[in-house]
């Protein structure tokens, strides 16, 4: 099944991307006669009074066209920006920001497709998070179980070595007061387990005087499980929030400069992070592929760094040191952007 969810992930990925992306630049057959929707005659590809295409579909087979195209073309934009947005990334920004929309794809469609696929390509990899986590009355009842094992192995072995010595040998009598020792420590392993089982555990580590809050920690504490699992579809959900509480930090680094914009800084920042997915969708596929962990951790903490400094060199056009300098900075308030954006997730997942 996890194959068939990570195509369904990369699917929609694309055809989100292609919601907001609608245009590609292309060109377009002539159409002729009245538009179908509003009735004005046609003088292009599309009405020019309610903007529907002239030329309409009706087969099934229109519809695997559209998917496809959505998926693998970006309407053929997707290749022209892939290389640029790896290599060239700061480059790609400015010439977004400076009105050449129609060559590239979007930030926010390359933004959409990279966190659908990212999450598609670790479900196909099996990275999810853990589903046997137990809650807290579960935590006394495993350690009774691991320690009953234990105590049985030992009395299994004390048995074997009183069967091998002889009948009225100090060495007997020892074992024999093993097994008597073992036999009685089982007897209470057991009947602290059974009331366990009757009278669960009341753990209260929460005592705010928030109703929600208590009631929220309460939750994860009961089923850590569940509440991950709630997590990890939040961070699907809401990654789009790395966006504005990312984009007071890039400002402070330029605040000075009036010539950058907010959306200057935001158009920035969307692609970075597109490039970030696409990255980790990479680095996936080459641990899946066998490639080492120590290389890949060591791209995993380089290609980032040299990523955001050479964006930041060309969009902002900064000498390298300037760029470095901001880039050893960016990556500090990185971490801070992370928990402020994991600390709003759990906060709705406890309120929720």
């Amino acid at each position: 099944m996890g194959e068939f969810e990570a195509a369904g992930e990369i699917v929609t990925g694309g055809l989100l991307g292609r919601a907001v992306e609608p245009r590609a630049g292309e060109g377009h057959h002539q159409a002729h006669g009245l538009c179908l929707n509003c009735g004005t005659a046609l003088i292009g590809s599309h009405c020019h009074q309610c903007g529907q295409a002239g030329h309409v579909h009706r087969s099934l087979h229109a519809i695997g066209h559209e998917i496809v195209h959505g998926v693998f073309h970006f309407e053929g934009k997707f290749w022209r920006t892939l290389p640029l947005l790896a290599w060239r990334p700061g480059d790609l920004t400015r010439r977004y920001i400076a009105g050449e929309r129609a060559r590239f794809v979007s930030p926010m469609a390359i933004f959409l497709f990279s966190i659908f696929a990212m999450f598609a390509v670790f479900s196909f990899a099996g990275i999810a998070p853990p589903t046997d986590m137990r809650g807290v009355n579960a935590y006394p009842l495993a350690a009774i179980g691991v320690e009953r094992k234990q105590v049985t192995e030992d009395r299994k072995d004390a048995i074997e070595k009183r069967d091998r010595s002889e009948i009225g040998s100090e060495r007997r009598a020892r074992q024999e007061r093993e097994i008597a020792e073992a036999d009685a420590r089982l007897k209470d392993l057991d009947l602290a387990a059974k009331q366990l089982k009757e009278d669960p555990i009341e753990v209260k580590v929460a005592h705010t005087g928030l109703y929600a809050l208590d009631h929220g920690i309460e939750k994860w504490q009961q089923n850590p499980s569940l509440m991950i699992y709630k997590l990890q579809s939040s961070v699907y959900k809401f990654s789009w929030l790395l966006i504005p509480l990312s984009l007071p930090f890039v400002w402070l680094l330029f605040f000075w400069k009036r010539q950058y914009k907010l959306y200057d800084h935001a158009i920035f920042i969307t692609y970075s992070i597109a490039f970030m997915s696409l990255l980790f969708i990479a680095l996936t596929v080459a641990r899946a592929a066998g490639a080492p962990y120590k290389m890949l951790g060591m791209a995993g903490m380089l290609i980032p760094f040299v990523h955001i400094t050479r964006q930041l060199q060309q969009a902002y056009r900064l000498r390298w040191w300037s760029a470095i300098l901001r880039a050893l900075v960016l990556t500090h308030l990185i971490a801070i952007i992370m928990t402020i954006f994991l600390l709003i997730l759990v906060s709705m997942g406890m309120m929720g």
